[in-house]
């Protein structure tokens, strides 16, 4: 038997989603050079897939409130990657819930850079994220749907959520922890429930982690081991609120020699760090706060824009008078 430390798993496959979550804590307003260094880096790295932004309406959302990466549209698109002769896949995130024109505004695979979309819904939304994993999978790309807030699923309607999705041609099903809320044994409990629903119908199982209670790194290897193949991180964490599993960690935890963590190194330091000074991100007071009573971190965020953004005390007995 090979000692584990020596092995990986050649499955296994990293979308980088750096820009599109990172994109929650600046409306999106990334220069064109910093997405392109993640996207260097990426290729450099010899990472899977990188989610560049979502592909959000703007019927609801005005052009001028947000940066480019909220729409994707295909001219900012190529202006950035060109037609991408790499072999990263590029993806974008189309939200359920009438927040996406999807069926105008993702065009055919053939007049796309993009390669996948993940369609990203609450449980409620199942039906509709059900039209849309079809239009895009006719439409010629990868499909994946992420099923959020799973922290605050009911397990009777996830159990019928994930027996609709197995007869979806959905590729891939994602267990999306939003909050940042859970531990271990519930990710080992998640994950090998959404392997027994999809993986006879031949999906891949993902992990999403965030980082409210600093288990976001641990919560992936854990779904890892538990045979999640599809695994997403972000550079340094960058990600709304509390941040994300840390690129830099996972790679050096999966020990594929395909991945190539000095370039992740190279933009942490030329981009990251510069980074910090502009807009905040990781596992703070007030997003641990909402970790723990298994809150969306909106709550967080907005008291971190307040004056009193550092009074965690008083954060808290807000908190848990709503509970």
């Amino acid at each position: 038997m090979k000692a584990p430390w020596v092995t990986y798993r050649p499955e296994i496959r990293v979308m980088d989603c750096t820009v599109r979550d990172g994109g929650l804590i600046n409306d999106h307003r990334f220069e064109d050079g910093f997405v392109r260094a993640v996207y260097d880096t990426c290729v450099a790295a010899g990472i899977d897939a990188m989610e560049i932004g979502y592909k959000a309406s703007d019927r609801l959302f005005a052009r001028d409130a947000f940066g480019a990466w909220k729409f994707c549209r295909e001219d900012d698109l190529r202006r950035v990657v060109g037609d991408n002769p790499s072999a990263l896949r590029l993806s974008a995130m189309a939200d359920a819930g009438g927040k996406t024109d999807w069926k105008t505004d993702i065009l055919p695979k053939d007049q796309s850079v993009l390669d996948i979309i993940r369609v990203a819904c609450y449980i409620n939304q199942i039906p509709e994220a059900v039209e849309m994993i079809k239009d895009a999978h006719d439409k010629g790309y990868t499909t994946t749907c992420n099923i959020m807030a799973i922290s605050q699923v009911q397990e009777t309607e996830l159990d019928q959520a994930l027996d609709v999705l197995a007869q979806t041609p959905v590729d891939v099903v994602v267990v999306v922890d939003s909050f940042g809320a859970l531990h271990s044994e519930q990710v080992q409990l998640l994950v090998r429930k959404f392997l027994a629903a999809v993986k006879p119908a031949g999906k891949e199982v993902g992990i999403h982690a965030h980082n409210n209670l600093q288990l976001g790194f641990a919560n992936t290897i854990e779904a890892i081991i538990q045979g999640a193949n599809r695994i997403d991180a972000t550079m340094a964490g960058l990600g709304r609120g509390a941040g994300n599993c840390p690129m830099e960690l996972l790679l050096g935890f999966l020990r594929n020699p395909k991945f190539k963590i000095r370039p992740v190194w190279q933009l942490i330091e030329e981009q990251m760090i510069p980074l910090r000074n502009r807009i905040e991100w990781g596992p703070l007071p007030a997003y641990i706060i909402t970790g723990q009573l298994n809150q969306h971190p909106r709550a967080a965020i907005n008291w971190r824009a307040g004056d009193r953004r550092d009074h965690c005390a008083e954060f808290y007995d807000r908190c848990i008078s709503d509970v």
